[in-house]
């Protein structure tokens, strides 16, 4: 159940959300991912996130028309995994969504906390969805009234780094 926050807990979650980004947009940038399709955003550029509650919403309407992949690992900073670089299809799927989600060194464990990151850059950062708690084979959505071909990356929270980095399975329906 959402517990109310208290303007402290928020100016702290934000002060992380920022530190986040900018070391995910250090990293991006080191690795080359940000060099390609660099731009000014426009309004019409703007995606609909998850509600700001982090409720986990389920996949509803269009559900059978989303397809799964499972992405590659791209890069680990700042306690997070981020994926390599996506692109929705041409389809009449508008959500993105995860399932099937699985810590590959403790099956048991089967919820993550889950963001997107989406192009183009708005002041030098991607812009990134609200964290959604996922588990198991459920489809949770993470963003909504995502258009054709928007590029994107996932998100997870690492829960551990020793003995190594967590690594988590799961599919992206989009």
């Amino acid at each position: 159940m959402h517990q109310p926050s208290s303007p402290r807990s928020h100016h702290a979650r934000a002060a992380v959300r920022v530190t986040v980004t900018t070391l995910l947009t250090v990293v991006l940038a080191a690795t080359g991912v940000l060099a390609a399709g660099v731009g000014p955003a426009t309004a019409s550029d703007a995606v609909t996130s998850a509600d700001s509650t982090a409720a986990a919403y389920r996949t509803l309407g269009n559900a059978d028309r989303c397809v799964p992949i499972r992405p590659e690992v791209g890069f680990y900073a700042a306690g997070r995994i981020g994926s390599e670089e996506l692109r929705t299809p041409n389809s009449r799927c508008t959500t993105i969504s995860v399932s099937h989600i699985r810590d590959l060194a403790n099956p048991a464990d089967r919820c993550q906390s889950f963001a997107l990151g989406f192009w183009p850059l708005v002041d030098g950062s991607l812009t990134y969805t609200e964290p959604v708690t996922a588990c198991g084979r459920d489809r949770t959505v993470l963003a909504r009234n995502v258009p054709d071909n928007a590029r994107y990356i996932v998100l997870y929270a690492v829960d551990y780094i020793e003995p190594a980095v967590q690594r988590v399975e799961f599919r992206v329906w989009h």
